[in-house]
């Protein structure tokens, strides 16, 4: 080996042990970057002339167990879904209240039966009749107020939709430009690792809305398909559409055509959550304005209607004619069983009993049909509407199955329903989270060690400093040569 051949392979010792450094350095740095993928270089033996001519950089490549990147992404998506629905059924639960909280919904029904009983026993009392009135104005504000929660839900659901549908046009848009750029790259002979690592970051966002499996293709490009099998990247970005909506209404839904659903590319898909777009925070949203809010509006209208039924029935009111109003009503009006929808909106208290409304609280103890004042000890009205409450019957509407029950059982058989729903839901995430847990935790087992980085510096400051000491030498023996 000639002294020039000994010399260009030192210099290519210190070149690779550069380009080490370097790489490490990077690593170090990005270790808890997010989507940073670590750094290996990977080195070969340099020919000239059929000969060897010292090592040469191959590639600087990025590690990444996509496997476990995919399962990451999809647990990722099964736990944030989960979350979404999880918090609006503990918030709703918290909104009804726990029997035990004395501004629940079953501790305010209770109080009015109460207050019919003790009203019973001293029929004269206006200031008894006052409190009858004021418990029963307690349960139908709670009534319009879960009502109105249950829309504002829907609407802050609808309104984060089109905020998701937004973010997930904009980066598919980025991920295709990306895209574009790694290919344009590769052809340059550039290093388009910190390009990856963006598209990586973009993927893992969209994936947090949607389930996305990545799928290679040639010349480092990538395909992206919804685990639901839709297409959102295949040489072009597609385009998902939705309009959002101003105000929502419970008797406005997406099936009965007035609430927007998802398009692609200008076609009609499902937005189930079971669908091609579910899974993720997106079907959550979804499920919230479309069936979970939807679901308890049902419920609760179910309930706003038995209690207007029960009162309304001349044979606990003799004053009443068929179809009259009672205590309870639907407006101020009587029940119209065909316009139920909404009802726990629009339940109120019969504005003939409000002195506040111009009505006498008289009629609660003479009955809401009657023509002139009674006796001011008959209770017997007062008591007929207690024991209405609590005489066990069917629901005429709602998911309550098909056992007998007095409205106190009622109210707190929706309860259990909520709150059995929040506990499946809670298992369901409980679950997600720890199996996200465990992913994240291989991923960053395989991404970059700090203390492996820092040996492999020794390392490379060892070869350095060799081809660094054999340079030393070659330029000793041409000084030599020179003063022969």
């Amino acid at each position: 080996m000639g002294i020039s051949q000994t010399l260009s392979n030192a210099l290519s010792g210190l070149t690779a042990a550069s380009r080490m450094a370097e790489v490490v350095a990077s690593n170090t740095a990005n270790a808890l970057t997010d989507g940073y993928a670590r750094r290996e270089i990977s080195l070969g033996a340099q020919v000239v002339g059929q000969q060897g001519a010292g090592v040469r950089v191959l590639s600087v490549d990025r590690i990444v167990n996509e496997t476990l990147r995919s399962d990451l992404r999809l647990s990722d998506a099964a736990a944030q879904n989960a979350s979404l629905r999880g918090d609006f059924l503990s918030t709703f639960e918290a909104r009804i209240g726990t029997p035990e909280d004395a501004s629940s919904l079953s501790s305010k029904f209770a109080e009015l039966e109460a207050s019919l009983v003790e009203a019973g026993s001293r029929a004269e009392s206006e200031t008894r009749l006052s409190t009858v009135l004021s418990a029963a104005l307690e349960v139908t504000g709670h009534l319009n107020t879960l009502s109105a929660e249950l829309q504002d839900s829907r609407m802050d659901a609808d309104r984060k939709i089109a905020t998701q549908v937004d973010a997930l046009n904009s980066a598919l848009a980025q991920v295709d430009e990306l895209n574009a750029s790694i290919l344009a790259g590769k052809a340059a002979g550039h290093d388009t690792n910190a390009l990856k690592d963006q598209r990586q970051t973009l993927v893992d966002r969209i994936s947090s809305i949607v389930p996305t499996r990545q799928v290679p293709r040639e010349n480092d490009q990538i395909a992206l398909f919804t685990t639901g099998g839709a297409v959102l990247l295949e040489g072009n970005p597609m385009e998902i559409g939705f309009t959002a909506c101003g105000i929502i209404t419970p008797d406005m839904t997406h099936d009965g055509g007035v609430l927007s659903g998802l398009t692609l590319n200008g076609n009609a898909v499902s937005s189930d959550d079971n669908g091609f777009f579910g899974g993720g925070t997106l079907g959550a949203l979804f499920a919230i304005r479309d069936t979970l809010a939807p679901g308890l509006q049902v419920q609760i209208d179910a309930l706003s209607r038995n209690l207007i039924e029960r009162v309304s029935d001349p044979a606990v009111d003799p004053t009443l004619s068929g179809g009259a109003a009672g205590l309870f009503t639907d407006g101020g009006g009587p029940l119209d069983p065909l316009n139920e929808t909404g009802l726990a909106g629009r339940i109120v208290i019969n504005p003939l009993a409000d002195p506040a409304q111009g009505g006498s609280l008289s009629l609660l103890r003479d009955g809401f049909g009657a023509s002139t004042p009674g006796p001011v000890s008959n209770a017997e009205n007062l008591f007929s509407l207690a024991s209405a409450l609590k005489t066990a019957s069917a629901p005429a509407s709602g998911n309550f199955g098909p056992s007998l029950h007095s409205s106190a059982e009622l109210f707190a058989n929706f309860l259990s329903q909520v709150t059995s729903d929040r506990q499946s839901n809670e298992a369901t995430q409980t679950y997600a989270t720890a199996h996200y847990d465990t992913l994240k935790e291989q991923a960053l087992a395989e991404g970059v060690n700090t203390d492996h980085e820092m040996q492999k510096l020794l390392q490379i400051e060892e070869l350095y400093s060799a081809n660094a000491r054999v340079i030393q030498t070659v330029d000793a023996l041409i000084k030599q040569l020179l003063e022969i």
